[in-house]
């Protein structure tokens, strides 16, 4: 095998890429694998721009038990990610995520909640009363229910990244610096890439985790996905009035969601129809101002009274198509395997893809079956759709 060859060629270095990327060296440290990314400051990159979340409310089976592992893997992960004796600090906090109820969503959320219970999901039934005795700033009108997992929570997502990313390369894994300007193929196969420096690397298997650049890369093979960079804005105030416990990430059924961050901080955000498709990376607090303030303040009246502190702008890889991921071997380009479109879920799907492209690539069987995402159904029009809330 020369020096440009490799077994596998890894293309993106977020959190796919890596947890893939190791996964794929614990599997089988003889691979000759390595991770391209473009910008190892990470400085746009998705995994490192957003709110963070782990959460098990979903209502379709096999993102419930995507999430039961990453939780699984988030309590271990410390540990796991030693490297000669030093531990990352991922900041793991279940401090719960609560999703309020109107009339409309909830037939959709009490099945989603029925579910879960049989998946064995931490998962509890609140009333309006509940809610309101546990966070009594919350304004109940219109409210019929809650759904709260507590054991949902958030992370420190650079430091899960770094320990993945830490821990792959004392395995084996090279990581370049470096831009994938084009995809070589052969009788409909992946035989290599082109790189920005004028290298070409060769290789039978290539995975795209390229996130919100992901439909770009496929279009250097011919390859068409529903894949689109979209605008997703975050924002921090300050309330005048404090809540006197942490809240957890709240769901409100306008969209917006909020939680409290540390130094008595709100984080909110909102996903819109309106939301710009594009490598877009600035924050406008106009957004805040006519459209979140409104809401926030709405459910939560003591919000009213707030300083806007920051806002920062990052990136969704939304598949247009169903808002669910693109996991597995492209049918008519054998050995490229695509792991996107996760239109917001990515961080917390990480650990589980990882391990589902490396048992792909080895011809293991997987250990959780997710071929309910595979590349099949973009190709026959035949999306899996969450329903509810989210």
């Amino acid at each position: 095998m020369s020096n440009n060859t490799y077994d596998v060629i890894i293309i993106g270095g977020g959190i796919m890429g890596s947890s893939t990327a190791y996964n794929l060296m614990k599997a089988d440290n003889t691979l000759k694998v390595v991770v391209i990314e473009k910008d190892e400051t990470y400085a746009k990159a998705s995994t490192t721009l957003s709110m963070v979340n782990s959460r098990i409310q979903y209502s379709l089976k096999e993102n419930v038990q995507i999430s039961q592992y990453a939780a699984k893997i988030l309590d271990e992960f410390e540990d796991e990610m030693e490297v000669n004796g030093v531990k990352p600090n991922i900041v793991y906090r279940r401090e719960g995520n609560l999703v309020i109820l109107d009339e409309k969503a909830e037939p959709a959320a009490r099945q989603a909640y029925e579910m879960q219970k049989e998946l064995g999901c931490a998962i509890e039934w609140w009333s309006p009363e509940k809610i309101k005795e546990a966070y009594p700033l919350y304004n109940m009108d219109g409210v019929v229910a809650g759904t709260f997992g507590p054991e949902d929570g958030h992370f420190d997502a650079y430091a899960v990244l770094m320990g993945y990313k830490a821990k792959a390369k004392v395995l084996g894994v090279e990581y370049m610096e470096n831009e994938v300007v084009d995809l070589i193929t052969a009788n409909g196969a992946i035989t290599g890439v082109k790189l920005a420096s004028g290298e070409a690397l060769s290789s039978s298997t290539i995975v795209n985790c390229a996130g919100a650049w992901a439909k770009d890369l496929c279009a250097k093979a011919g390859i068409s996905i529903p894949v689109e960079p979209t605008k997703r804005q975050c924002f921090a105030v300050d309330p005048a009035i404090k809540p006197a416990t942490a809240l957890p990430l709240t769901f409100i059924p306008s969209g917006l969601y909020f939680r409290t961050e540390t130094g008595g901080l709100i984080l909110l955000g909102k996903s819109m129809d309106e939301d710009p498709v594009g490598y877009d990376f600035n924050w406008d607090q106009k957004r805040f101002l006519e459209n979140l303030w409104l809401e926030l303040a709405e459910f939560v009246p003591a919000f009213e009274s707030l300083k806007l502190i920051r806002g920062w702008a990052g990136l969704y890889a939304v598949n247009t198509k169903d808002a669910n991921s693109i996991l597995g071997e492209w049918p008519d380009l054998k050995g490229f395997y695509l792991a996107n479109g996760f239109s917001g879920h990515g961080l917390q799907q990480g650990p589980a893809v990882g391990r589902y492209m490396t048992e792909l690539i080895t011809g293991a069987t997987p250990t959780l079956d997710l071929s309910i995402f595979g590349p099949e159904r973009i190709i026959a029009n035949k999306p899996i759709r969450e329903s509810g809330i989210f």
